[in-house]
């Protein structure tokens, strides 16, 4: 797939794909520019009384931890004042709830240990950090990863 950009500083700004039929990558286009556009970068994070604002693309996964939701990065966690569940319909399809308390940036995934019997191991890329995937989330966080790699 070619990727072409024009400057053309007369008209409206438009986004136009050409592909030989409609599949999953035209909705995962789609998808992505809509989350570009929205401008949906971020929200506060919280250590002690000090708040943070950065992007999203920076976190790792979000968990719950003694009641409260914490966002971790790679070096870092923050606390974030907002519940798992709302966190899951405020974030962008490039996170994924992987167990009850769980929600992964599937973006910063650097490999899946597979366990049948119980729970598979997530790590990250450049981090020590891990967390594990619910034996039930786990095909969707797999066809999630699966549909993310390009084809060439």
């Amino acid at each position: 797939m070619r990727i072409r950009i024009e400057i053309d500083d007369q008209g409206e700004e438009e986004v136009i794909i050409k592909l030989n039929q409609i599949d999953e990558r035209a909705g995962a286009i789609q998808q992505a520019l809509a989350e570009v556009l929205s401008g949906r970068a971020s929200f506060p994070f919280y250590q002690d009384e000090k708040e943070f604002f950065f992007s999203l693309k920076e976190i790792l996964f979000f968990e719950t931890q003694n009641k409260e939701v914490m966002a971790h990065t790679k070096d870092q966690v923050y606390q974030v004042k907002l519940r798992l569940y709302e966190l899951e319909e405020q974030l962008p399809a490039s996170f994924l709830r992987v167990s009850k308390s769980t929600i992964v940036n599937i973006t910063k995934i650097h490999s899946i240990d597979r366990n049948i019997t119980g729970a598979s191991e997530v790590e990250f890329a450049d981090s020590y950090k891990k967390i594990y995937v619910s034996r039930g989330y786990y095909k969707v966080l797999k066809e999630k990863m699966d549909n993310r790699r390009y084809r060439v």
